[in-house]
C-alpha cells in the first residue's frame, strides 16, 4: 500500500508542477469568481504596448494563478497520501473551486481554467476566451477590453505524467475511469498525448492608476 500510495503522490506532483509550466491538470473545475462582465469589447494588445499599470496587472493575474497552482498541490498531496485518485478527483471537483474563489476574492481580480474539452461544462471559456479555444492558440496572450479591465491568457500543455487522468483510455491509472465516472460523468478531457494543448489559465485584473 505504501508503494501504490507513493506513486500516486508522485503523479499527483508531477502533474501539479506541470500546471504552473504549462502542464496537465487543465480541466477548468474552477469557476469564474469575483464579478467580470464578458459582455465588453475585448481586443488583444502586444506585450511590448503595455503601459505601466497594466503590465503589473499581467503580474498580479500570474501571481494569483501561482497562488491556486500552490493551494492545489497542497490539497492534491493530501489526498493522493490519504487514499489515491479517487480522494484527488474530488479535489478538483470540490476545493478546487473553492481555492480559486478565495484567491479571486484575496487578489481582487478574476481567475479559472478552460479547454476545447472540458471535464465541467459549467466552466465554459469566457466570451474573450472563446476565439483562443477556437483557434486551439498555444501562446499567451493579453487582452484589454473597454473599460480598461486586463486579460491574461496562458496556455496549459499536455506533460506525460499528465496520461494517468487525461490520457487515451489505455493510459489511465487504475481506478481513474471509475472515480471520473462519478465525478465527471460527461468528462472529456481525456485522450492526450504528451505535448498536447490542454487548456488555458486566463485571469481579469483590473489596474491601478498610475
Amino acid at each position: 500500500m505504501r508503494g501504490h500510495l507513493t506513486r500516486w503522490t508522485v503523479v499527483a506532483t508531477a502533474c501539479a508542477l506541470g500546471l504552473l509550466a504549462g502542464g496537465c491538470a487543465g480541466d477548468t473545475e474552477e469557476p469564474a469568481a469575483n464579478g467580470g462582465d464578458d459582455d465588453g469589447a475585448w481586443r488583444e494588445i502586444r506585450a511590448d504596448r503595455l503601459t505601466p499599470p497594466q503590465r503589473a496587472a499581467v503580474d498580479r493575474g500570474l501571481a494569483a494563478r501561482d497562488a491556486m497552482f500552490g493551494a492545489l498541490l497542497g490539497r492534491l498531496g493530501e489526498a493522493m497520501a490519504e487514499g489515491g485518485p479517487g480522494p484527488a478527483i474530488d479535489v478538483c471537483r470540490v476545493d478546487a473551486p473553492r481555492i480559486a474563489g478565495e484567491v479571486a476574492e484575496a487578489r481582487d481580480l478574476r481567475i479559472g481554467r478552460t479547454s476545447f474539452k472540458l471535464r465541467n461544462p459549467a466552466n465554459a471559456a469566457p466570451a474573450w476566451v472563446e476565439p483562443a479555444v477556437l483557434a486551439r492558440r498555444a501562446t499567451p496572450a493579453r487582452y484589454v477590453a473597454d473599460d480598461g479591465t486586463i486579460g491574461v491568457l496562458e496556455p496549459i500543455m499536455t506533460l506525460a505524467s499528465c496520461l494517468a487522468c487525461h490520457g487515451a483510455a489505455d493510459q489511465l491509472a487504475p481506478g481513474v475511469p471509475e472515480a471520473l465516472a462519478v465525478a465527471y460523468p460527461d468528462d472529456r478531457a481525456t485522450g492526450f498525448e504528451a505535448g498536447d494543448l490542454r487548456g488555458w489559465f486566463w485571469m481579469e485584473v483590473e489596474p491601478s492608476a498610475e
